[in-house]
């Protein structure tokens, strides 16, 4: 092996590779000479610009503190990162580049979807290059050169694939995931494509998930009822929006009726029409105004996110759905309980013309407790959309991936900001280029599964507008819903107004463990507000970001200027957060909640029953049978499980939340920093467990008894419903 060395330069600093080296083709390699380690593919020197690839050592250093003789190899290794912007990159290419979203369509098969990104009326962030040439319909959109045997044939960045064993499982996953619903699908092409009975669902499932049935999902797997019904009661169905797969959205309701945001130019009267007759004998002897005045009324709200977009699904796609408005009571046990749902459609006349709205009430008995029921399956079909279109994909892979590709660009290996980023990027740009091969792309997955159907992405654009980087550090977000205000007192120096919110007290735990980790890093390598201003690699970094990873929304005034090192403990805090504990919750419990296809339907396919109608009759005579014919039909619902059941699962491979390589860095403070910071998380483990088994608090196990671990650390193979991996990697 051949290394180079300089009179400044340490002879393990830098390690050059090539043909001389005697590493077969394509052979995964792993080295440590000294305080080198590091694990890549080797390529003939041919497939090299110059012909070797550098490393450097595990040695951190800002720019004005390298040796002199490591500069020009730390800029030439940033120009090959960067690469010209042109020209077709292969398999062994390190190149790291910006796109638009301008691959979700294939034009030359009839499937023509608008470019994301780009403009004022779709903006979006930038996706990783992939060089594919223009499609022959359409030179503005890039074709799809995906043959079915194989979907690792994108370009994404060599280091940034995935390795043997991650590949490996993601196929066998993939499979199994097909053979689980194989005998359903053939069933629901060739027969009835129906279920007729909750019991029909229930046979789908068994204990193993063996024998071409699905592993039984947690709400239904700690249930004695046969078929189950502990999912189906109110308490459960608002427990899952503080600890089920989509916990981010409820807020504090603030004036009473609910009020929309959009322009009623364009829309006309869109506030809600509920009523204190509606809800007042639900809430527990107070009044509207009392029930406000004391924080008590609470709202999930899919109103003014759906309405621009509901005409045209309704019309152009097999979706009937609603906006909806739920209004919750938080009672005297920090339990909440439904009050109100309010369904919307706009008319047919047209957008500007308003909503035609409809109120529905709690009730258990006969047809109206029926009602109620699709009610709340109605709630569950726009949620269950926006949580995979905006709390989990957009939110999360998709916003994050200009961070992976201007850090990489920006900032070398050597700088300290790389180093403490860079485990929270691995796997993210394969995983998002799959994603975009088979999940969001036109006809994809999350198209024929998801009630926004051939309109999902573009409804995505739209919410993206309204994206701020600083709100998604969770005291923000928190204290944006009105879930939480400052009480004044040292950390965490926030009150919960639903104290028993166990996304909420779990994420502040990990929010400021993980700040106190940053803080400590970035505080021994930036010992002033003027070290970080005169930090060039830092300044482009951020620049380039701002400028073009997120470039539609650049002139956006919450954007930090990146001049003080709060700026930089806050920013780095949030694209970790981001990246781990966020993807976490809102991507591990999809098989828990949603791998039971009932209790979080993905579309609807009628519109609720009117009274003096057939499908009213029906609801009356067979209740459980129009259900079925409402909600999505089998084979949609059993895509649907498959898909969740394959995003749900750890890898072996899997690296969690305060779990690095030992050697990552020779410097003893940040390494004696990041011990600490394991210590804290294994602790926070401990507190969460605890809280667990406090029978006082109803939110964290529930009526189907799934205890909330999606925010514990250290996580299992496969269906655990636990674990934060470092980044997101499914």
């Amino acid at each position: 092996m051949r290394t180079l060395g300089h009179r400044e330069l340490s002879w393990y600093e830098v390690l050059m590779i090539n043909s001389t080296s005697r590493l077969s083709h394509l052979k995964m390699f792993l080295v440590k000479v000294k305080s080198i380690l590091f694990a890549t593919r080797v390529y003939h020197e041919n497939h090299y610009k110059p012909n070797c690839r550098v490393f450097f050592s595990n040695k951190t250093y800002l720019p004005h503190e390298e040796p002199e003789a490591l500069c020009k190899y730390r800029e030439e290794e940033l120009r090959i990162l960067k690469g010209n912007g042109i020209g077709e990159l292969k398999e062994w290419d390190r190149v790291y580049d910006y796109d638009l979203y301008n691959d979700l369509g294939d034009p030359d098969k009839g499937l023509t979807r608008p470019i994301l990104g780009g403009s004022d009326k779709l903006p979006y962030p930038r996706r990783g290059r992939t060089s594919r040439s223009p499609s022959k319909s359409d030179p503005n959109t890039e074709s799809r050169k995906f043959p079915w045997f194989s979907k690792f044939n994108i370009y994404v960045p060599r280091d940034e694939q995935f390795g043997h064993l991650k590949k490996s499982e993601f196929e066998e996953n993939d499979r199994q995931g097909l053979l689980h619903g194989i005998g359903d699908k053939f069933s629901a092409s060739f027969f009835n494509d129906q279920f007729d009975s909750f019991e029909e669902v229930h046979n789908l499932y068994n204990e193993t998930g063996q024998f071409g049935k699905f592993p039984l999902p947690q709400v239904i797997k700690g249930d004695r009822n046969k078929p189950p019904t502990a999912w189906r009661t109110d308490e459960e169905f608002a427990r899952e929006m503080v600890a089920g797969l989509n916990p981010i959205l409820i807020r504090l309701l603030q004036e009473f009726p609910p009020a929309s945001k959009l322009d009623p130019e364009l829309y006309g009267h869109q506030h809600s029409s509920i009523t204190k007759q509606d809800i007042e004998y639900n809430l527990e002897g107070h009044t509207v105004e009392e029930a406000l005045k004391s924080n008590r009324l609470f709202i999930l709200d899919h109103h003014d996110t759906v309405i621009p977009h509901l005409y045209k699904i309704n019309k152009n796609t097999s979706t009937k759905t609603y906006a909806s408005r739920t209004l919750l009571f938080l009672n005297d046990d920090h339990i909440l309980k439904p009050v109100a749902i309010e369904l919307s459609l706009p008319y047919e006349k047209g957008d500007k013309f308003g909503v035609d709205r409809k109120v529905y009430t709690p009730a258990e008995n006969r047809v109206e407790g029926y009602i109620w029921q699709l009610a709340k399956a109605y709630v569950a079909v726009v949620d269950t959309g926006h949580h995979q279109l905006i709390s989990h994909w957009l939110n999360t892979h998709a916003v994050i991936e200009p961070f992976v590709i201007a850090t990489n660009r920006q900032l070398s290996v050597v700088h300290p900001i790389y180093k403490l980023l860079h485990p929270h990027f691995r796997d993210t740009m394969t995983i998002n280029a799959l994603a975009r091969e088979i999940l969001v792309n036109a006809d994809g997955l999350v198209e024929k599964t998801f009630y926004p159907a051939k309109y999902s992405m573009e409804m995505s654009s739209e919410i993206y507008k309204s994206w701020n980087f600083l709100e998604q550090a969770l005291p923000k977000d928190l204290k944006k819903r009105g879930i939480a205000v400052d009480d004044g007192n040292p950390q965490p120096g926030l009150r919960l107004l639903i104290p028993d919110y166990p996304y909420a007290v779990d994420g502040l735990k990990i929010w400021f463990a993980l700040e106190e980790w940053v803080r400590d890093y970035c505080s021994f390598y930036y010992k002033t507000g003027n070290m970080v201003q005169q930090d060039p690699e830092l300044q482009a970094w951020w620049k380039e970001l701002r400028e073009v990873g997120h470039g539609d929304l650049k002139n956006e005034p919450w954007w930090p200027k990146m001049q003080t090192r709060e700026e930089l403990i806050e920013s780095c805090t949030i694209i970790i957060w981001i990246a781990s504990a966020l993807h976490a919750a809102v991507n591990f419990g999809q098989y828990a909640y949603g791998g039971y296809s009932p209790n979080r339907p993905t579309r609807s396919r009628k519109f609720m029953p009117e009274k003096g109608t057939r499908e009213y009759a029906e609801l009356k005579r067979n209740p459980e049978k129009a259900f079925f014919r409402t909600m999505p039909s089998q084979k949609t619902s059993l895509t649907g499980i498959t898909l969740v059941e394959i995003l749900s699962k750890h890898a072996s491979d899997e690296v969690y939340l305060g779990q690095r390589t030992p050697e990552w860095t020779t410097d003893a403070i940040p390494l004696s920093a990041f011990e600490k910071f394991h210590n804290k998380l294994s602790a926070i483990e401990g507190e969460i467990l605890k809280l667990n088994m406090d029978k006082n608090l109803k939110n964290r196990v529930g009526p189907v008894n799934v205890p909330y671990t999606l925010l514990y650390p250290t996580g299992e193979v496969g269906l655990s419903g636990k674990g934060i991996p470092n980044s997101i990697s499914i």
